[in-house]
């Protein structure tokens, strides 16, 4: 018994292309959502003098995680489409029209861009929920440096 090697199943390389991709996109996300939360919470507003400042430490990190958010789709959707394209070509090749084959392989092509989104939606609430408490932060940081 052989096991399936890349060269005889595309498939299971774009698959490991993709869920590779969309795993690294995933373990970076969370990284640097891990980050920002501790740093939100242990942040000393005392300590800048100048809201740009606090602004640019604020806001660190957050375009990354958002980027990650809106192009994790895009890579489940490139596995989609590279998917269905080897489904065709395979059956193309074969010579055969076998529904289930054919099935089968759309029914696997689909699964990439399930995985995007499952990247996608924990990353732009992530970005979100940060957005909205980096805001937070800077409106208690004008309060506390208002002049009476």
């Amino acid at each position: 018994m052989t096991t399936p090697s890349f060269a005889s199943n595309p498939a299971l390389f774009l698959d490991t292309c993709i869920f590779g991709l969309l795993g690294l996109m995933s373990v970076i996300m969370l990284a640097l959502t891990i980050e920002r939360v501790f740093f939100f919470w242990r942040i000393n507003l005392k300590n800048y003098g100048h809201i740009e400042s606090l602004n640019v430490s604020l806001t660190k990190h957050l375009t990354s995680i958002a980027s990650i958010a809106s192009n994790a789709p895009y890579i489940g959707l490139l596995g989609t489409v590279i998917g269905i394209l080897i489904t065709f070509n395979e059956m193309g090749t074969s010579g055969k029209i076998d529904v289930n084959n054919i099935m089968v392989g759309l029914a696997m092509a689909l699964k990439a861009t399930a995985a995007g989104l499952v990247v996608a939606i924990p990353a732009m609430m992530f970005y979100n929920a940060l957005s909205r408490r980096a805001d937070t932060l800077v409106s208690e940081w004008k309060v506390l440096h208002e002049k009476v």
